[in-house]
């Protein structure tokens, strides 16, 4: 099939990326000459692990373009992806500039030789498939109004359920692909072009291989309101476990536990499951804060407080303030410390800064009067060139960043964090302190290596029995 994609952020490239891989022949869309340019090059303006790999996979299956110009796309697709931003205003709802733009840019373009499909990709408030649907038929109003009632297109929505860092695996092995549309033959080609994901049939990557128990995908089919509030419903749900693992952690260093091992009981309920469950500084990221914001806007337009998706946001507000207390417990004094932070980006394994951790701990040292130094494996060049003003010094390392500190902040569990020498680390500072965010670090193995060690909710950390 032939399919458009607008918006090359993280969504749209992946999208389209991985629909070329499957045989279909893409287009993506963007305005941004240098973004388009540089991934005519092969080359991303994201960081995704295997991205750049399966680009070049996609030109050799379906094929992969990346152009400026909307409309030639528009005239030769069976399926338009709109996967723009939509980011959150001050009041928490969303900011739908991109999206209106990019439906009536569709409708201009639309002519009458073949029943397109709309998909609404991004994530948008409830209602927003009605919208697009409006807007489509206006623009095709504006240019062509001899065609505007002639013109046969359906709207669906297909919400993404992508994790930064694993993008690409989410993608080509879902655990459920959802499709909101009340119209028949808008529900049969979605199917279609789906098939590969549902049945399995594609052959895996090497650098995303299938797993053993994917052996196809279920395709959920619902009203486009439906389809809507599932995706909202799915960010807020997960936002709230980790909230929730959050204030059991600051409950079990009150009493003595060790939220490591009450979240590990609880998980082991089937009801419950493991996943998010891990007690830490807080989540970040583009999507659970403006997805939960504009849930709320949602429910207040229509008369309802929703309680607990408040709760949630305080909570995580909350959370991140929790560094700066454990710091003052074991400094007492801040101004003129240096604060050693490890990892800048919200989650591992992407460069991503949007409503990061360490930006917010970051600012509020230094209005303290500290000195901060930071080390990220990758998002420290995200970090100069979008927070020039924030007052860091980048460190080539870990081991470097922790140079004369008075203290170490694990604010990202980038893997090979979990590896380094913490003696080493230590044995560098002017005072070795340990506040481990991630709760990436055994206290044990920290307190053996010198470190004055806080974790998040490990009040009640128990030694390892002897011979263990």
């Amino acid at each position: 099939m032939r399919v458009t994609v607008i918006g090359t952020g993280y969504v749209g490239t992946v999208t389209g990326a991985c629909l070329a891989y499957l045989g279909h022949k893409v287009t993506c869309v963007d305005t941004d000459l240098a973004k388009i340019e540089k991934l005519r090059l092969g080359q991303t303006p994201i960081y995704e692990p295997g991205l750049e790999e399966l680009i070049a996979l996609a030109h050799q299956n379906g094929g992969i373009n990346f152009e400026t110009d909307l409309s030639p796309a528009v005239r030769e697709s069976d399926v338009i992806f709109i996967a723009v931003g939509t980011p959150p205003l001050p009041s928490g709802e969303s900011n739908l500039t991109y999206l209106e733009a990019a439906a009536r840019g569709i409708g201009a373009a639309m002519d009458g030789r073949r029943h397109r499909v709309v998909v609404n990709k991004s994530t948008v408030p409830v209602g927003s498939g009605n919208l697009v649907e409006t807007l489509v038929r206006e623009g095709l109003r504006e240019v062509q109004p001899e065609l505007a009632d002639d013109v046969k297109f359906g709207v669906a929505s297909n919400p993404e359920f992508l994790r930064e860092g694993s993008a690409i695996h989410d993608s080509l092995y879902p655990d459920r692909i959802v499709v909101g549309s009340e119209d028949a033959t808008t529900l049969a080609i979605m199917t279609e072009l789906y098939l590969p994901l549902i049945d399995q049939t594609f052959a895996d990557p090497s650098f995303a291989p299938r797993p053993e128990t994917t052996k196809h995908s279920r395709m959920v089919t619902t009203t486009l309101t439906s389809a809507e509030m599932i995706k909202y419903s799915a960010n807020a749900f997960l936002a709230l476990k980790i909230g929730f693992a959050n204030e059991m952690s600051n409950i079990c260093e009150r009493v003595g536990a060790d939220v490591t091992e009450v979240m590990t009981g609880i998980g082991l309920d089937n009801r419950i499951g493991t996943g998010f469950l891990n007690a830490g500084i807080g989540w970040g990221g583009s999507c659970f804060g403006k997805d939960v914001s504009s849930l709320l806007h949602t429910a207040n337009e229509y008369g309802y407080q929703a309680r607990i998706l408040e709760a949630s946001l305080a909570v995580n507000q909350m959370q991140r303030n929790i560094v700066i207390q454990k710091l003052q417990e074991k400094l007492f004094i801040l101004k003129g410390r240096t604060v050693a932070l490890l990892g800048l980006a919200f989650k591992p394994n992407t460069d991503d800064l949007r409503d990061a951790p360490s930006l917010q701990i970051a600012e509020r040292l230094i209005q303290m009067g500290a000195r901060v130094r930071a080390y990220d494996p990758i998002a420290m060049d995200a970090c100069r060139e979008q927070h020039p003003n924030l007052r860091i010094c980048y460190c080539n390392d870990a081991l470097s960043t922790a140079e004369h500190a008075d203290a170490l902040v694990l604010v990202t569990e980038w893997p090979e964090f979990g590896d380094l020498c913490l003696d080493d680390l230590a044995s560098r500072m002017n005072n070795p302190v340990l506040i481990d965010g991630r709760n990436l670090f055994s206290p044990d193995r920290a307190r053996q290596a010198g470190f004055d060690y806080a974790g998040i909710g490990r009040a009640g950390y128990r030694a390892a029995p002897v011979g263990k």
